[in-house]
């Protein structure tokens, strides 16, 4: 959908209508100031192998809220609706993505536990007030993500590797990254690698497994934070019959300031 959009003063609540109203568009650079969430949701039967892979990997998976069983609400944002008010959403099937929707209220059951998890994109408000740049929000783009082959813990029927995301950082402003990030680990906190792609993984940055190509500036360093999707790829490996999830890059915008998740 084409649209003309609110983004650089928008409030939780705007932001979620326009999504709402089928606005489709990465919410990073959204709602300054303001908690996203990637979002996970699996059948009841699957809830407790999702709440023990988050609590074994608490980086990537850093849980911010569980909904009960059939809810479609939550604390961090009361009047929001988990199953339209997301840009875009992903469905799962025996691990499969078979639609990525912008509504999924027709699929939403009563036995549907909704995980919501700590995001990346809410520390980069942090990251600019300190004068860090964040290429991928300057470009207009997505923020680059990677799978890599670094194994998460495993947890019951859940398995699967690491997902990163990139931040091309100047090299004079690389401590200082990590330091503003290490304040905030329920949105996946420091950085958990600086430098060399491959010896994650990573063969090329130019072609992201999520999101979009950021373009570094000479200087920079390439800096990878433990990303939200990684529950993605231990869907994809692990093959519950049913899940969706968020769109990679396309959160929840939720009505939390970033400041309570900041630590001193």
């Amino acid at each position: 959908m084409t649209a003309t959009h609110e983004r650089p003063r928008a409030t939780p609540h705007e932001a979620r209508r326009q999504f709402r109203d089928g606005l489709v568009a990465p919410t990073t650079g959204w709602c300054d100031g303001w908690t996203q969430a990637n979002l996970v949701v699996l059948p009841r039967d699957w809830a407790f192998d999702m709440l023990l892979f988050a609590q074994r990997n608490p980086q990537p998976v850093p849980l911010l809220d569980v909904t009960e069983p059939g809810s479609r609400s939550s604390v961090l944002a009361p009047e929001a609706d988990l199953a339209t008010d997301v840009p875009r959403y992903r469905v799962w099937r025996d691990g499969e993505l078979v639609d990525e929707p912008t509504d999924v209220a027709d699929l939403w059951t009563d036995d549907l536990v909704s995980f919501l998890i700590g995001c990346s994109f809410s520390f980069e408000t942090a990251l600019l007030e300190a004068g860090v740049p964040v290429r991928h929000v300057d470009q207009g783009r997505n923020v680059a993500m990677y799978r890599t082959d670094v194994p998460c813990r495993s947890a019951g029927r859940l398995s699967g590797d690491l997902v990163v995301s990139m931040r091309p950082i100047p090299a004079s402003q690389v401590t200082a990254a990590v330091q503003v990030t290490g304040r905030m680990p329920r949105v996946h906190g420091a950085p958990v690698h600086v430098g060399d792609p491959e010896s994650i993984g990573i063969r090329d940055l130019a072609a992201p497994d999520f999101g979009d190509p950021v373009v570094a500036h000479p200087g920079d360093v390439p800096v990878f934070w433990a990303c939200g999707v990684t529950p993605q790829v231990a869907l994809m490996a692990s093959r519950p019959p049913f899940a969706i999830t968020h769109a990679p890059g396309h959160m929840l915008v939720t009505d939390a300031p970033d400041r309570d998740y900041r630590e001193p």
